[in-house]
Formats: structure tokens, sequence, C-alpha cells
């Protein structure tokens, strides 16, 4: 893992976009984020139907709009369709999910960080991860914001590496063991994401 010393990215990373203040994983959060001077984001990215990588954090919108359309199986067009912020707040009402490049242009336009949380279905961890590299990757250098590459899925995020190659990533994880950072130092992750709750400060020295 990367020294504290070499850590090129804010210490504050905005939960799902917004956190508590907009509806999770949409454009309105991370206009907030930065409106609030916040330099980094973390949002979730999964898969459509037609495989193209859109902002969900569940494999259904039960939560978000008490429908239980399922994610994998809605075309990206529908889902891209879907307000996802009237049922937060009625101010948000017609705020809808977006694809992954829709937001990784937002973020570069507002200047902000974004921790790519690679969610895929189970089974798509793969596909999951190639269509987030390829997305990266396809946005000119220009256009793209500083990304981190995170996953709990190390094949999500081996194969999300091996399309987007220049993007740093991140092993997450609920607890340390060793086994896990010998994973993280095989994929070159320059960081391990862990639930501090369980956190040590002999495991924090090793690392």
């Amino acid at each position: 893992m990367s020294q504290v010393a070499d850590w090129a990215w804010p210490e504050l990373f905005v939960h799902r976009c917004g956190g508590a203040l907009a509806p999770e994983n949409t454009l309105a959060g991370l206009e907030i984020a930065a409106r609030l001077g916040c330099r980094a984001v973390e949002f979730d990215v999964t898969l459509s139907r037609d495989c193209q990588p859109i902002l969900c954090h569940d494999e259904n919108l039960e939560r978000l709009t008490g429908q239980s359309t399922r994610v994998g199986v809605t075309s990206a067009e529908v889902l891209m369709r879907t307000d996802v912020g009237k049922r937060f707040h009625p101010a948000f009402a017609g705020e809808r999910i977006p694809s992954l490049e829709q937001a990784l242009m937002r973020c570069r336009a507002l200047g902000l960080a974004a921790n790519v949380e690679i969610k895929p279905a189970k089974g798509f961890e793969v596909q999951t991860g190639e269509a987030v590299g390829e997305c990266l990757a396809a946005l000119p250098e220009e256009r793209r914001p500083q990304v981190l590459l995170s996953s709990f899925s190390a094949k999500a995020l081996e194969s999300a590496a091996l399309k987007a190659e220049f993007a740093a990533r991140a092993l997450l994880a609920e607890r340390y063991n060793d086994a896990l950072l010998l994973a993280g130092q095989m994929f070159g992750c320059v960081s391990l994401n862990l639930a501090a709750v369980h956190l040590e400060q002999l495991q924090v020295r090793n690392i």
C-alpha cells in the first residue's frame, strides 16, 4: 500500500454522491457536494440488462422509488428515465438515475475526485468490472476526473483495471486480514478500504 506521505487523495469522500442531503447516486448529489466545498465523492456502479454501467446501490429500486424494478433485468434507457428524487423529497422530483459516463463528466466539471465502487450482481463480476473500465478508458483524459476504482469483488476490480490500467484502485472489505493485504498488493491497490469499527492500530501500521 502507498505510504500516507504519498496519498494524493482528499481525506473525505462524500458517500453515494450527496450523503443525506440529496437522493443517493445522483447528479444532484454531486452538485450539492461541490457547493458545500467537498473535493471527493463515492458512488456505486452496477449494470443494466444491456450491460450499461449506471449509478445504483441496490439490485432493485424498491428503496428509492417504492417499485420492485430489478436493475439487472431492466434496460439502461428505462432505468435512466426513472425518477429517484421524488420519494427522497418533492424538491428533487424528476432527478434521474445517471450513467457512469454522465457522473464522471459532471465530477470533472465540478472538480470532484471520484471513488467509483464497482457493485456487481452475483455472477456478473467480470462483466461489470469490464464495463466500468471500458467506460473510463473511453473518456478523453481532459474529460476524466481523478478516479479511484474500488470493489468488494476482487474479480470485478481486476477486470476493470485490465481495461483502465491508469486508474488507481482500492480493495474493500469489512475486516482486515493478512490475505487481504497480499491481495491488495497483488492488484496494485493504493489502499484497503475497511470498516473503521473493526480496525485496530496494529493493522493500520501493517498497511
